[in-house]
């Protein structure tokens, strides 16, 4: 049974809180010296093996699904988990986090493009209000000041983590009914196909493969290098990647994008609780444009959508 619209709205805001505790966990180990291949090599890996049986569980009798849609599971590994992660986690080797997180969530207006230039799926004045709204939140909750210079090469991860997640929305909506992939087998294929991916790009050296074995730094806390993975691999992966694909599948491609969204707003709260960073005024104003922006989209979803019909 398919999930409602309104349980697909609540998996997709746990999607996008447990995705934001990924920040602190990555830290942990590129300040210790891991490479940011590595990292999620081993995120999604760990995050594979784990929901390996449970996946092969849910396809009993439905293999044949998998040989159908393997392109789509394909790019779903390689570039909504694979592409994604990777850079993300090189953009902010170079970059602030909020403006890496700024260029990442980019991936919501492409998400909105490609539903209209490959669904027809034409953006209404309301969609297009309620994206400016959320993307000018975004721009205020992560008080992007200081007027630092940019490094060139962690904008262009920045982009392509963009890219990365706005494959992830799309690719993680495709719902093709009762014979096609499971959300849950999507979720673990596509984790599984990134982390082989991600080794066989650091065995033939195209991408940077070490780590390191020792107590690394956790916010104040000084823990054995296990403690962050399994943090990024249970945490932040299994649940966001489980619960994002079926948020996705019951939401849409576009609006889980805008809810997801709130991963940034979560991020501050989890900075505030853990870390004892009190939101400035401007944050919690941008927050509040967030909720707004994505309350319009909702508003439009609700809609019967207008597509274009080719003469």
């Amino acid at each position: 049974m398919p999930p409602t619209r309104s349980l697909g709205l609540l998996l997709a805001l746990l999607s996008a809180l447990t995705f934001s505790t990924s920040g602190p966990f990555a830290h942990a180990l590129l300040d210790a010296g891991w490479s940011a291949p590595a990292a999620v090599a081993v995120r999604v890996g760990v995050a594979a093996l784990v929901l390996a049986v449970p996946a092969a569980i849910a396809l009993r009798g439905r293999w044949a699904a998998v040989r159908r849609e393997l392109t789509g599971v394909v790019l779903f590994g390689v570039l909504g988990v694979g592409i994604a992660q990777v850079g993300f986690f090189n953009a902010i080797r170079y970059l602030p986090v909020g403006v890496a997180l700024l260029l990442e969530y980019l991936g919501v207006v492409l998400v909105v493009f490609w539903m209209w230039a490959v669904h027809g799926q034409r953006p209404r004045a309301l969609t297009a209000v309620g994206a400016v709204t959320a993307v000018v939140g975004l721009v205020l909750v992560l008080d992007l000041s200081g007027g630092a210079d940019l490094s060139p090469i962690g904008v262009l991860w920045g982009l392509l983590a963009g890219v990365g997640l706005a494959s992830y929305f799309v690719l993680g909506a495709r719902d093709t009914g009762d014979e096609g992939v499971p959300p849950l087998a999507l979720a673990t294929a596509g984790l599984a196909i990134g982390a082989v991916v991600l080794v066989l790009l650091g065995v033939t050296g195209l991408l940077p493969m070490h780590a390191t074995y020792g107590q690394v730094d956790l916010g104040d806390l000084r823990v054995s290098w296990l403690v962050p993975v399994a943090g990024l691999s249970l945490v932040a992966a299994v649940v966001p990647y489980v619960t994002g694909i079926v948020a996705a599948r019951a939401l849409g491609a576009r609006l889980s994008s805008f809810v997801g969204l709130t991963e940034v707003l979560f991020a501050v709260l989890i900075s505030w609780l853990v870390l004892d960073e009190l939101p400035r005024p401007v944050q919690i104003a941008g927050g509040a444009l967030i909720i707004a922006g994505v309350a319009l989209v909702r508003l439009d979803e609700r809609r019967p959508a207008e597509v274009l019909v080719s003469a």
